[in-house]
């Protein structure tokens, strides 16, 4: 409890899902927080939830994609703070469609939420950060980063490419004193996964998904995959030959 005592906190994606689970529970041990998404209304309920428990939250309503109203948003929390101690970079959207029937726009939409807009949020708080001499900077990608998927291009590719990013992020400034954690989840039961069909192995409980989140937030991994079944799996992928992989994901394909 004690790392989060005071702790000001700004999370993106936080109306729904991982984001306001991850809220709660962190303002439950103490963090005070700036909460980001396009719905003030269901912010402003959550920031609700936050202060009837005793603890302090402000709704920053902003679109990721938008750096001007981001920066805004990390400096009327800083305002309202004095500081920003951590980010978590945690807006993103899925999709799922065949090859053969993408649409430009809904690729486009996937790659500037879940990619330029993790970076938007990274620019609009790693300076003072850094001029500050300290923070942690943490994103929720997924275990669809390692490879790609059937009917799954877009979010791969995305979350590849967040991945990545903030790999970058880390050697730039974990010397000037910013961790950088990267969370690889698998598939957890949120608004995300809700009346998909295909199979989920391991699907886990948002609850227990957040309590993992959380410890590897607090022991400043550089990079957490789980649940360690589903991505001891994933991580064998990674070292297998193509025709076998392909052969493989064609047959036990995880999207519908």
């Amino acid at each position: 409890m004690d790392y989060w005592q005071d702790k000001i906190v700004m999370i993106t994606g936080a109306s729904s899902g991982i984001g306001r689970a991850l809220a709660l529970e962190l303002a439950r041990r103490g963090a005070r927080l700036g909460l980001v998404a396009r719905r003030a209304s269901v912010l402003d309920e959550i920031v609700g939830e936050v202060e009837t428990g005793g603890r302090k939250a402000i709704a920053l309503a902003a679109d990721v994609r938008d750096a001007p109203a981001l920066r805004a948003a990390a400096d009327r929390l800083r305002a309202e703070f004095g500081r920003i101690d951590l980010l978590i970079a945690n807006a993103g959207i899925g999709t799922t469609a065949d090859a053969a029937e993408m649409q430009p726009d809904d690729i486009a939409s996937v790659i500037n939420i879940n990619v330029l807009g993790a970076a938007n949020s990274v620019a609009a708080v790693a300076p003072e950060m850094v001029a500050q001499g300290g923070g942690q900077l943490v994103v929720i990608s997924s275990l669809a980063a390692y490879r790609g998927l059937p009917k799954s291009a877009a979010y791969c590719a995305s979350k590849a490419a967040v991945s990545a990013f903030f790999e970058s992020v880390r050697l730039d400034l974990q010397p000037r004193g910013i961790a950088v954690t990267i969370i690889h989840p698998g598939f957890i039961k949120t608004p995300l996964t809700a009346g998909r069909h295909a199979d989920m192995p391991f699907l886990m409980e948002l609850d227990d998904a957040v309590k993992l989140i959380v410890r590897a937030i607090e022991k400043k991994k550089k990079s957490y995959a789980f649940p360690w079944q589903l991505a001891s799996i994933v991580r064998l992928g990674i070292v297998m030959p193509i025709f076998m992989y392909d052969w493989i994901a064609r047959r036990n394909s995880l999207r519908e």
